[in-house]
């Protein structure tokens, strides 16, 4: 049988409800705030690897960041009317260092710690800054990194569909030419291998690569304020990738 694959159930809930179910200490509110920092942890790790920092370093202020986020419930202070939650996120960290560099500096003056919030601006107001400017990374970076765990995201989405209709080796047969890869195999090679025809092949191809956008699209959906937003937000990812 060459029947699709049948669509994920993995974006039933738009992210940006589950960042509003976030807010709060109930026990759904700690699970939705647990999954948006599984989903931006890679993003955020990256970023501060950009900055300079080695492995283990960059690791343990992801953590100490997100464990922040989890054991205070700071995100309340998001509001999906003002902006992209990627927007809220980054401000978030730079704030978050800004703190960091602030207490250091306390530290060395044996000062005591003080309060520390990790509210953030917008899309036009992303937050604070780190104190040195000529130290900061690109926040193309952050945005590159967020475009790549988009698509990887889409991609477990894509490949979760095939192993379920059991046809992951279709999947793996096919996947060079939906990830821009060189094929070790030509179309009439697949063809033959899985048994299809050459013609039957190409749609194939045709709709995983459909199927890989609709993914993309609602993955990328689910921390706007308005489905509006989305393909202006699909060209911010293709552009962030180029």
């Amino acid at each position: 049988m060459n029947s699709e694959p049948a669509p994920s159930p993995a974006f039933a809930p738009t992210r940006w409800t589950l960042i509003l179910r976030a807010r709060g200490e109930s026990v759904e509110a700690r699970a939705a705030l647990g999954e948006l920092c599984e989903a931006y942890y890679q993003p955020v790790l990256r970023f501060l690897r950009r900055e300079g920092r080695d492995e283990d370093t960059a690791r343990e202020l992801t953590q100490e960041f997100f464990a922040r986020l989890l054991q205070r419930g700071e995100i309340g202070g998001v509001d999906p009317q003002l902006g992209r939650f990627r927007s809220y996120l980054l401000g978030a960290v730079k704030h978050f260092l800004a703190d960091q560099r602030d207490r250091a500096q306390r530290e060395k003056r044996g000062g005591g710690a003080a309060p520390e919030s990790l509210d953030a601006g917008t899309d036009t107001s992303p937050g604070f800054d780190v104190a040195d400017p000529a130290a900061r990374p690109p926040d193309a970076w952050f945005d590159r990194e967020w475009a790549l765990n988009v698509m990887a995201r889409a991609l477990s989405a894509l490949v979760e569909e095939f192993r379920r209709a059991e046809r992951l080796d279709q999947f793996a047969t096919l996947k060079p030419w939906l990830a821009g890869e060189t094929p070790s195999l030509s179309q009439v090679e697949a063809a033959a291998h899985l048994s299809m025809s050459e013609g039957a092949v190409k749609v194939s191809i045709h709709r995983m690569r459909k199927r890989f956008r609709e993914l993309v699209k609602q993955e990328i959906s689910q921390t706007l304020p308005s489905p509006s937003d989305v393909d202006d937000e699909l060209r911010h990812l293709i552009a962030a990738l180029t």
